[in-house]
């Protein structure tokens, strides 16, 4: 605005640029739509910025009063370059969506035209989201989901389609995401189910990234709960590699999930290990690679998971290959893996593979740079639990030698 004075009601408190739509929240202040819906519903807080009070009531009544004077400000001041706010368009109310909802159940037909008004509702702002959920979208959504795959119709595997990609993009809130989860017999994870196994690469992505808002809500018994043809699936998205944004939201997955009863051997028993290894194999990406070596550091805690890792003619080469070529985390990662391996699973054929493809001279090569502490300490004890085969090998070089442990 240059040398102009602006009022300094004018601005929004959080943003400080004039207001384009201004809206009063539960305690009183008037902030910016924008602003305040990104405060609230983007970083998910619930206190106001100025008074720090928790803001009871997320409904923002617009202030038409400030809206006016801040448009005549701007008319009177355009010689000097102020462009005039337009007026807002009203944002959409419960009512409205309601009966958008009850058309569609009443003539069928109407669904799809439906479907397509409330995804554009809800790419509008935050608010309306909130507004659509309040509404009872997010049921009436979940029940066209659930429909998938017993029709056999084009038309309503569209629909189905249609109604996933609204559900994950709404950015449902935790008490909403609650309500999918604890529906009548997990229905609703089986309908996600349906759609990794038979939907198209949109809706398959779209299922994952919803179930894992999803799941990182649930409580442990429902994470205890979850069937092998859950973990089958989802590693079959993960080998298919449908979208980088999939791929590391299933590996969050996973490490979310194998803590929990026997999530670790599911995930085995779904050719999890298998999967990783293949990807590590073709991977050089930092964080994608990070997230592979924790799922494999946490699949090797159990035998079969070990075992699986063995059975993989690359599975001991690729750990190997990646210790001090991805990032610190990763080298620790692939050390623990190496540990869990040489204290569970150390058959003579084992110990000699490891030395052959010069693992042992790599954990020595770890002993003698900077790759932090933690992961020098377990270098340090897998050389030393097999010292008696290994430390006079010929296959490991009299510069590395010295620094193998005593």
């Amino acid at each position: 605005m240059g040398e102009i004075d602006v009022p300094p009601f004018f601005l929004c408190p959080i943003s400080l640029e004039i207001m384009k739509d201004p809206v009063t929240v539960s305690t009183g202040i008037t902030y910016d739509r924008e602003s305040i819906e990104k405060w609230l519903f983007s970083g998910k807080n619930i206190t106001c910025p100025v008074t720090k009070q928790v803001i009871s009531d997320c409904d923002l009544t617009p202030n038409h009063t400030l809206r006016r004077l801040i448009q005549s400000w701007c008319t009177l001041n355009a010689s000097n370059g102020v462009e005039r706010i337009p007026t807002p368009k009203p944002p959409i109310n419960k009512s409205q969506i309601v009966k958008l909802i009850d058309d569609a159940k009443t003539y069928p037909h109407k669904q799809l035209s439906c479907l397509r008004r409330l995804r554009s509702i809800a790419s509008e702002n935050a608010t309306n989201k909130r507004c659509l959920e309040a509404a009872g979208v997010v049921e009436f959504l979940a029940s066209i989901v659930n429909n998938f795959g017993f029709t056999g119709s084009e038309e309503s595997s569209y629909d189905a389609f249609e109604a996933l990609s609204i559900l994950y993009n709404l950015q449902i809130s935790e008490s909403g995401l609650k309500s999918l989860i604890g529906g009548k017999n997990g229905a609703f994870i089986e309908s996600l189910i349906r759609q990794m196994q038979s939907g198209n690469d949109k809706s398959r992505a779209d299922a994952v990234l919803l179930l894992k808002s999803m799941l990182e809500i649930a409580d442990p018994m429902q994470l205890i709960g979850l069937r092998r043809e859950f973990f089958t699936e989802v590693v079959r998205v993960l080998r298919d590699q449908i979208s980088d944004q999939a791929s590391k939201s299933i590996l969050q997955l996973l490490i979310n999930l194998c803590p929990w009863g026997r999530n670790r051997i599911k995930a085995v028993e779904a050719g999890a290990v298998s999967v990783l290894i293949e990807l590590l194999l073709d991977s050089s990406e930092k964080r994608g690679c990070e997230m592979m070596l924790v799922v494999l550091d946490m699949l090797c805690g159990c035998a079969e998971g070990r075992a699986e890792l063995l059975k993989h003619g690359a599975g001991i080469s690729i750990v190997s290959k990646k210790i001090l070529r991805v990032s610190q985390v990763g080298s620790e990662r692939a050390v623990r893996i190496l540990l869990s391996l040489s204290k569970f699973s150390a058959t003579p054929s084992v110990l000699h593979e490891m030395l052959q493809l010069g693992v042992v001279a790599k954990l020595c090569l770890v002993l003698q740079v900077d790759c932090g502490d933690k992961t020098k300490d377990k270098a340090r004890e897998v050389l030393k639990l097999h010292a008696r085969i290994w430390k006079n090998s010929p296959c490991i070089s009299k510069n590395l030698l010295a620094s193998y442990p005593a």
